[in-house]
């Protein structure tokens, strides 16, 4: 993990969200194991391989637990917070994650626990083209299997609307403020499918089968 002042640019924090309960899955899903890690450990070792300068880890039910299995099979540097109401929803996470970040970040980039196929480059990609808009947030829009473009992880957003995410409730995101203020958003085409979310055991037997493949 490159330093902003070793890049020469600003202070970038990531904000990892892993406080969901899991139960559509019936077991805590961020613990499974990918190619011999837990499927957490993929999106905190993206993060790392990027030019991010700190990453936050919002964790919740289990935390200990979660703790204990990343510290067996991890190297990379994370500042972990629980939230302690998880069921508030995903607002309450990323609230408390932009909270937890360095005084010196001017902006945050958010990403999912459960995207074990998120990239240290793809997330350059973002950080690059947040470096160079003139708007307070980048969303990367995808290629869906039928041209469709599906918007997706990580999303750049700029401290300056920090105050507008803390208004957020329940499990409304930043895709419903997106929807409100549809001039502050640069969406940065990219080519291929989402790092897809892991909901079901579907998703998990699919990741594992690429991961086995080498993809």
């Amino acid at each position: 993990m490159q330093t902003a002042d070793e890049e020469g640019g600003t202070f970038l924090s990531g904000v990892v969200l892993a406080a969901g309960a899991s139960r559509r899955m019936g077991r805590p899903k961020l613990l499974l194991p990918l190619r011999d890690r837990p499927l957490l450990q993929h999106a905190l070792d993206a993060a790392a391989a990027s030019h991010l300068d700190e990453i936050v880890l919002v964790l919740g039910e289990g935390a200990a637990q979660t703790l204990e299995a990343l510290e067996l099979c991890s190297e990379t540097p994370v500042r972990a917070v629980i939230n302690e109401d998880p069921s508030a929803g995903q607002s309450s996470s990323l609230r408390l994650g932009l909270r937890a970040t360095d005084p010196r970040a001017v902006a945050a980039a958010i990403l999912l626990g459960d995207q074990p196929r998120m990239t240290g480059a793809l997330i350059d990609r973002v950080t690059l083209a947040f470096r160079a808009a003139g708007t307070p947030v980048v969303r990367p829009v995808y290629s869906g299997p039928h041209g469709d473009r599906i918007p997706g992880h990580p999303v750049l957003v700029a401290r300056g609307i920090w105050p507008e995410v803390e208004r957020l409730r329940g499990d409304e995101g930043m895709r419903s403020l997106l929807d409100r203020r549809p001039e502050w958003l640069l969406e940065l085409p990219i080519e291929g499918e989402p790092p897809g979310d892991i909901d079901s055991w579907d998703d998990y037997r699919n990741a594992a089968k690429a991961a086995d493949a080498g993809e």
